[in-house]
């Protein structure tokens, strides 16, 4: 498994992900893929790898937490004027 594979974009856009690829990840016909675009290039995943990225990446945080915060603070400010 190299991990880099190249690709090319057909008529109509459409992509074909290598066989090996589609096995491993456990890919089948109607299997939908999001596809992100970030500053450092394009990404291509399942919806629960995304998921579970998003989930990661919002562990630990209190987002809660952070939005009262931001609310008092906008209240303050509000009733200061």
């Amino acid at each position: 498994m190299s991990g880099t594979y190249t690709v090319v974009v057909g008529d109509r856009g459409r992509l074909v992900v290598p066989a090996e690829v589609r096995e491993r990840a456990g890919l089948i016909e109607g299997t939908t893929l999001v596809l992100l675009e970030t500053p450092s290039g394009i990404v291509m995943m399942t919806r629960r790898q995304l998921r579970d990225r998003v989930r990661d990446e919002l562990a630990g945080l209190d987002l809660v937490r952070e939005l009262l915060s931001e609310r008092r603070a906008m209240a303050a400010t509000e009733d200061a004027a």
